[in-house]
């Protein structure tokens, strides 16, 4: 039993990374956003945190069209810019915008380029944008409430 314990373990850490990495977007916490980064260590943690970002991107995208909150991708863009300003390094900061750009507009090969090799990359991109879709429809705690909730995640 104790592997199956093991991997339950590793995808809650998993879950509870991509929302720290979202929370530290939506507070602006530069040291919190370093924090979670750090706890990436290897291709492996990031494969599974980015895996996790693109669920919550989804969810919170659904939210965001149930709701009826009117989302434009220009709106989207402008949201990235802003999540990430001042939090990242200006190359990275240039990346994941430039990145999130052409992924929204399905643009994967010309997005994958503007990663240049980087994984953090869309990491970052994923989280920042669901730190921005969520503001759309909820406030900051609910936001992470939500997502833990929804990830089945104790506080």
């Amino acid at each position: 039993m104790a592997p199956t314990d093991d991997a339950h373990d590793r995808a809650n850490a998993v879950k509870h990374l991509a929302i720290a990495l979202i929370d530290a977007y939506v507070r602006r916490e530069p040291a919190d956003l370093a924090a979670a980064v750090k706890g990436i260590t290897d291709a492996d943690a990031v494969a599974a945190a980015t895996s996790e970002l693109k669920v919550y991107a989804s969810f919170l995208t659904r939210r965001v069209q149930e709701t009826g909150v009117v989302w434009k991708p220009a709106d989207a863009r402008e949201a990235v810019a802003r999540a990430v300003a001042d939090l990242l390094e200006p190359e990275l900061e240039f990346a994941v915008i430039n990145t999130w750009e052409a992924y929204s507009v399905g643009e994967e090969e010309i997005a994958q380029r503007f990663t240049r090799g980087d994984p953090l990359v869309f990491l970052h991109m994923l989280a920042a944008f669901s730190a921005a879709i969520g503001r759309a429809v909820y406030s900051p705690a609910e936001l992470v409430s939500t997502l833990r909730i929804a990830s089945g995640i104790s506080e």
